[in-house]
């Protein structure tokens, strides 16, 4: 039998035996995961940094520590998610007694993306395993030395019918969509996303699919303009750019527009320096094909840049940065202004350090802009005033977000993460 095949029995077996059932068990699996983790911190930074450049500050920061966190978040609450619940009974059953039972699905899949490649490979694991199910993970070939990384942390760590990772391009994950899964946990972009639910359908497996999309930063004329653009900086520019509920577009009030661009220099210069591409701190982009297509987007800017009136593209000009490195796959921080709604830039994911900065008249018009198009994964408003911004969070359709801040709702286990 072809491995594929034979994981997938082998999990099944190792669920049917009903070890996982116990929560004792998972608790033991979760803390070995932590130890593992811990004791293998260095390969994985250096992993990491091999496959997108990230320091060890920033590794620790957005993977192992997250990780950890989660771990830890499970571990206290295991005992209470996993126990049955009484809840009262219809007048008709009485004296009768209704219980619900949490129930593991059984043999998962899990899918991870290259751009938190050991985060998102290993933090839906966690919950699958504090849920009493079997895993079987394949992780993205984009980040090579991060899933080698991973198949020795997962040899290490659990046994092969309990957890088994499986490597390989997008040939292995079309054969594993066509095995039969208890459940589907897929994170990346939108068309692969489609080609799971299409095959889960066969066998009616109910999925979570995490897809991205534009995510919009408005900043009202009242925002402190600094702390929007040393928050929006940060959160733009952590993994080059290349996270899911990254700004994607900024809708400024016109008046200070100006004033942002400059605050939003000096800011990101005071993270990486006057030449960002040269600061340890600040990654690369993951591989020639996503880098060729940002570069598309420079490419169409400068073209645009210096003409004015009818001559303008939409498509966007210079107003920092703009420059980049094709040996080492770098591209430094760049804002473009001039930006057309239906410029390219527009009309998908950015997903690396280039920021279309867009005029807005009143958080009116850009509510408006935002809910024409597709329903955002993030949503981020710097404003200070509360209503203003409670009516954008109830107006604009989203998954996640921040008031006066970005992407800073991943922090928390306890808060949960989707689109819409």
């Amino acid at each position: 039998m072809d491995i594929i095949g034979s994981s997938i029995e082998r999990a099944r077996g190792f669920f049917a035996s009903g070890a996982t059932r116990d929560p004792s068990f998972r608790k033991e699996a979760l803390k070995r995961l932590r130890d593992n983790i811990r004791s293998m911190e260095d390969e994985i930074f250096a992993a990491l940094n091999e496959d997108l450049g990230k320091s060890a500050t920033e590794s620790y920061m957005t993977e192992t520590g997250m990780v950890l966190e989660s771990i830890g978040y499970m571990l206290r609450h295991l005992g209470n998610l996993s126990r049955p619940r009484r809840t009262a009974p219809s007048i008709g059953q009485a004296p009768g007694k209704a219980t619900i039972y949490p129930e593991p699905y059984g043999t998962a899949l899990i899918i991870s993306p290259w751009n938190y490649p050991l985060l998102l490979a290993l933090d839906p694991l966690v919950a699958a395993i504090a849920a009493g199910n079997c895993c079987i993970l394949k992780p993205s070939e984009y980040a090579p030395a991060t899933c080698r990384l991973l198949h020795r942390l997962i040899s290490r760590t659990f046994d092969p019918g309990h957890v088994c990772l499986i490597e390989g391009g997008s040939d292995v994950g079309e054969a594993l969509l066509d095995g039969r899964f208890d459940y589907i946990f897929y994170t990346g972009g939108k068309t692969v996303g489609r080609i799971v639910m299409e095959k889960a359908s066969r066998h009616l497996t109910p999925v979570t699919l995490e897809l991205g999309g534009k995510s919009p930063v408005v900043v009202l004329d009242d925002a402190d303009v600094d702390i929007a653009a040393r928050r929006i900086a940060f959160g733009k520019l952590l993994n080059c750019g290349q996270t899911c509920v990254a700004p994607d577009y900024l809708l400024v009030g016109k008046g200070i527009k100006e004033r942002f661009i400059r605050a939003f220099i000096r800011e990101t210069e005071k993270m990486y320096g006057s030449q960002p591409m040269e600061s340890p701190d600040y990654g690369k982009i993951i591989n020639r094909r996503h880098f060729d297509r940002l570069i598309r987007f420079i490419s169409m800017a400068y073209m645009d840049t210096g003409t004015c009136g009818a001559d303008s593209t939409g498509e966007g000009q210079i107003a920092y940065g703009g420059i980049y490195d094709s040996q080492r796959l770098k591209i430094a921080p760049t804002l473009l202004t001039g930006v057309a709604w239906d410029s390219a830039i527009m009309q998908e994911e950015i997903f690396g350090p280039i920021l279309p900065i867009l005029e807005t008249e009143s958080l009116e018009d850009a509510i408006a802009h935002i809910s024409s198009g597709e329903r955002p994964l993030a949503a981020y408003i710097f404003t200070g005033n509360r209503k203003l911004a409670e009516k954008f969070i109830r107006t604009v359709p989203f998954g996640g977000g921040c008031n006066n801040d970005t992407i800073m709702q991943l922090a928390s286990p306890r808060l949960p993460f989707g689109g819409t």
